[in-house]
């Protein structure tokens, strides 16, 4: 794609890199048969095309971003399919991320749509006041008719229950069992230590039984990604450089193998640390945590699971987070792992599609992501699942919402198949009972 950029333009290092992006796209549109945008709304600016054209016009002219622009921009959900496709390697999420910031610093948003967005960048990332949120969703379920649609939208979204707080969220080493293998640092996050303690839980467990010493690093929090794609930069590079600090402290004082991420959203946004912080005083110690930052799929691959139980052989659906089959790039991992533990894998159609939740966006754009979910969830029990997992809180608890069949992150069952509790939100399944059913039909 041939671009204008002025050389004063060009000294901006952001200018520079979307230049360099928009060069390398060469209008294929092989982009648009992935995008979950396109396929729902079939308008040619909610593909990543589309919005290639309207973010280059935007940039280049240096304009105040106009309605249409910034309503295309917003329905995009950042899924990333489209770089699985492209044949160009065009880098879409470093485009559309500088987008996003440039719409924040130069769109004069409605009032309810910007006190949205501030409200969600106030509590997400904070495990303490996201569960107070929720018990404020619970008291205000009765009048949800009544709400703004958006608002609406997170009241009913809000889970029916919350576990208590985990004490192994907390700053912390946790020593391996038997001989040890290697360090590393497990990312707690931020919405998931409220919504679900379990996936920490297990994954402390499957580390430590797998001669991992595993330590939670005092001040590593949330890792920027919501506030990040909501154009916020100044607070999502104030969220991520605690983590980087804590991390690297961690590294200079014991040294790691690993930062390990068990969240795939989160995984996405750390791995790309390196270029978030360029031209940084960071730049160097970001690199750094970049370069060792790794899902807990590749960490369990690297290590091998030990004394798996083969007699688990429920039938599991596995859903793919995008932000791991196309952020990450990581397929074969998760499902790999979870046959040599004994289960039947099963995936659904059209598993390059997004659930609808992308990060914030089944609280901003309900609509398609009510659409989007009911797609992934016909798909995923057309398998006829007991069970179904993946590797993403927000994807756990999108798909959850819509059906009955339990939802599972995958280290919750590689712990159980390794010698861990069966996983809380299979125990009301009489999981036992399938089991021993498939023993006697063996």
């Amino acid at each position: 794609m041939q671009t204008h950029f002025t050389p004063e333009q060009l000294r901006d290092a952001s200018i520079e890199r979307s230049n360099e992006i928009l060069r390398s796209c060469v209008h294929c549109g092989f982009c648009t048969a992935t995008c979950p945008t396109y396929q729902i709304l079939g308008d040619e600016l909610d593909s990543p095309r589309g919005r290639i054209y309207l973010i280059k016009d935007m940039l280049e002219n240096n304009r105040i971003p106009d309605e249409s622009t910034v309503l295309h921009i917003d329905r995009c959900l950042s899924c990333l399919a489209c770089m699985t496709t492209c044949p160009s390697g065009v880098h879409y999420m470093h485009l559309v991320d500088h987008a996003r910031e440039y719409v924040e610093k130069n769109y004069k948003r409605r009032w309810d749509d910007k006190a949205m967005r501030w409200l969600l960048a106030r509590i997400l990332p904070y495990p303490g006041r996201f569960r107070l949120s929720v018990y404020g969703a619970w008291m205000a379920k009765p009048f949800a008719w009544a709400l703004p649609k958006k608002l609406r939208a997170m009241v009913e979204f809000a889970p029916k229950k919350l576990p208590p707080v985990s004490p192994n969220d907390t700053p912390q080493v946790f020593k391996a069992k038997g001989k040890r293998t290697k360090r590393v640092a497990l990312m707690t996050g931020c919405a998931q230590r409220a919504l679900n303690t379990d996936i920490n839980d297990a994954t402390i467990r499957i580390l430590t039984r797998h001669g991992c010493e595993v330590v939670v690093a005092k001040g590593a929090g949330c890792c920027g990604a919501l506030t990040h794609h909501m154009g916020k930069s100044d607070e999502s590079h104030a969220t991520a450089g605690k983590n980087i600090k804590a991390w690297i402290s961690q590294m200079d004082a014991h040294g790691l193998d690993a930062i390990v991420i068990n969240t795939s959203g989160c995984g996405t946004t750390v791995k790309d640390y390196g270029h978030m912080f360029k031209n940084t005083p960071l730049e160097q110690e970001a690199a750094r945590v970049s370069a060792i930052a790794k899902d807990i799929s590749e960490v369990m691959m690297d290590l091998g699971l030990a004394n798996a139980d083969k007699a688990k052989s429920l039938k599991v659906a596995y859903h793919a987070a995008c932000s791991l089959q196309h952020g990450q790039q990581i397929t074969t991992y998760p499902k790999t792992l979870l046959k040599e533990a004994g289960f039947e894998v099963v995936e659904p159609a059209e598993s390059h599609l997004c659930c609808g939740s992308a990060g914030t966006y089944n609280l901003m754009q309900p609509e398609l992501s009510g659409k989007l979910k009911q797609r992934k969830i016909s798909h995923l029990e057309a398998t006829t699942p007991e069970v179904i997992a993946t590797g993403n809180i927000g994807c756990m608890m999108q798909i959850g919402s819509g059906t009955g069949v339990p939802v599972v992150h995958t280290i919750e069952l590689l712990d159980w198949a390794t010698g861990g509790p069966t996983p809380p939100a299979l125990k009301d399944r009489a999981v036992n009972t399938i089991i021993s059913r498939k023993k006697e039909m063996a």
